[in-house]
Order: structure tokens, then C-alpha cells, then sequence
């Protein structure tokens, strides 16, 4: 079993939820990373989700769009991300999952970025504009480093579709639970429930909702229904505002007593 998705159940099975947030790296200078991903594993989440800016991001919201152009202002690259993570990987205590693009990764080299990246804490990534057919292109590196590979399902999904993404995807499920880009919602679709439990149907990796979830009551009804969540617009709103009491309820969400 993958670190990612060992991590995940040990959570579950305790009757807490998984929570993931989103940072964007570099985001106020690459100086900042070591700190907000020691503050958050204080904080008790289950794992980081550390994204990589990129010229043509795929379904970014406004927010972590934003967040993606300061960090390329100030210098970003995928390169200097594992190097700074490397810096302080004996105190992570966490696995991280790298969201990044695949052009970025070929022009690091793939096996060369598969051992840097374990040397850095990273036991998961996350690709999105590559396609499940073209995954064979990255997948043997990542399997030798131990690095999981999580797939995107969407709402729109067909059945046979949804079916090879799951049984394809390491660590974790990622569900998309709104149509469009990333972001704060109010509300989300009433047939939610029915369609995450399709999804579990088909896999014993655990399933974690993504997307528009910013609220504390979004992370306990999600939680009511699947592993945990992601949450990504409104953890980057916060840093911006270094509002970590916000931060702090969120994760305290995911936690049994709150779920229930």
C-alpha cells in the first residue's frame, strides 16, 4: 500500500475525515513554504497538496490563478520547489502531493524528477492535463520512487469511464464535485451523495472531494458521505491574509466529532 493511501485510512478508520489543503508554492516567496507546511501539520491535516505554478494552468478559479502568476513573478519553478523541499524534508512529517503539468516534468526529465521528488517528501502528484491514456509516459518512474499517481473523475465522467480512472488511481480518488474551475461555491448539486458512491463502488481507494469546498459545513457534509476533501481557493485566501484561525476550522471539520 502507498504511503499517500496508508496515510488516508489511518485517518478514516479512526472516524476523523482526510483533509488536504491546497498551497500554492511560491506564492510570497518560496521562503514561505517551510513554514506553512510546519504550521500544517501542526494543525493535524492528513496531507499537502503543493501546487506548482505554470503559464497555462487547467481549471484554475480566480484565486489560486492569481496566486500561480505572484509565485512565476517571483521566480517559481518546479526545479527550485524540490530543492526547497528537500531543504527541511526530515521535518515532514506528511505526504505531499505535487499538482503540477507535464511539460514541466519532461523538461526536468522524468526518472530524474521521480527520485528528486521522493527525496523531497512527495508521495503523490497529480497531473492534469495529462490524459489517463498518456500515463505510461510518467507512471514506471513514479512507481519506482513510490510516488502515487491520482486520477481525476468528474461530474460529467460516463460510467466505463469513471470506472478505469478509479481503478487507475493511487493513493486517492480526486472528485471533482462542481462543472467548471476551481473556487469558493454556496452550494453544490443535490445528487452529490449518489454520484461519490458510484465512484467508491468501483475501488477500495479512498475518495476525496475537491473543488469549491470553502466552509466548515461543507467539510462535514462531504465528510458525511466520503474520505474527506480537499480545499484549495479559500486555504490560499486565508494565507494571503495569514487568517489562521480560519485555517484551523476548517481542519477541525474533518475531525469525528464534527463530522457526526
Amino acid at each position: 500500500m502507498s504511503q499517500l493511501k496508508e496515510a488516508i485510512l489511518s485517518v478514516t478508520s479512526s472516524g476523523d475525515k482526510a483533509f488536504i489543503p491546497y498551497i500554492m508554492a511560491g506564492d510570497g516567496g518560496l521562503e514561505k513554504l517551510k513554514p506553512i507546511i510546519l504550521r500544517l501539520q501542526q494543525l493535524g491535516v492528513t496531507a499537502i497538496e503543493v501546487g506548482i505554478p505554470f503559464t497555462d494552468p487547467v481549471a484554475d478559479g480566480p484565486t489560486i490563478e492569481r496566486a500561480g502568476e505572484r509565485a512565476l513573478a517571483s521566480g517559481t519553478t518546479l526545479r527550485k520547489v524540490i530543492e526547497t523541499l528537500t531543504g527541511f524534508a526530515n521535518e515532514i512529517t506528511v505526504p505531499l502531493v505535487a499538482m503540477t503539468y507535464l511539460n514541466p516534468i519532461l523538461a526536468y526529465g522524468i526518472e530524474q524528477f521521480a527520485s528528486d521528488a521522493k527525496q523531497a517528501g512527495i508521495r503523490g502528484l497529480i497531473i492534469p492535463d495529462m490524459p489517463l491514456e498518456e500515463s505510461a509516459i510518467v507512471h514506471p518512474a513514479l512507481t519506482d520512487a513510490g510516488i502515487s499517481l491520482v486520477q481525476l473523475v468528474s461530474l460529467t465522467s460516463t460510467p466505463e469511464r469513471m470506472e478505469r480512472l478509479t481503478k487507475a488511481s493511487e493513493g486517492f480518488i480526486y472528485a471533482v464535485t462542481v462543472n467548471g474551475i476551481t473556487g469558493a461555491r454556496s452550494s453544490f448539486a443535490n445528487e452529490l451523495k449518489k454520484h461519490f458512491n458510484k465512484i467508491q463502488s468501483f475501488t477500495d481507494t479512498p475518495v476525496l472531494a475537491g473543488f469549491g469546498i470553502s466552509t466548515p459545513e461543507h467539510v462535514k457534509d462531504f465528510g458525511s458521505f466520503c474520505s474527506g476533501v480537499i480545499v484549495g481557493s479559500k486555504i490560499v485566501d486565508s494565507l494571503i491574509q495569514d487568517d489562521w484561525a480560519v485555517i484551523e476550522e476548517l481542519v477541525g471539520a474533518s475531525k469525528a466529532a464534527a463530522v457526526k
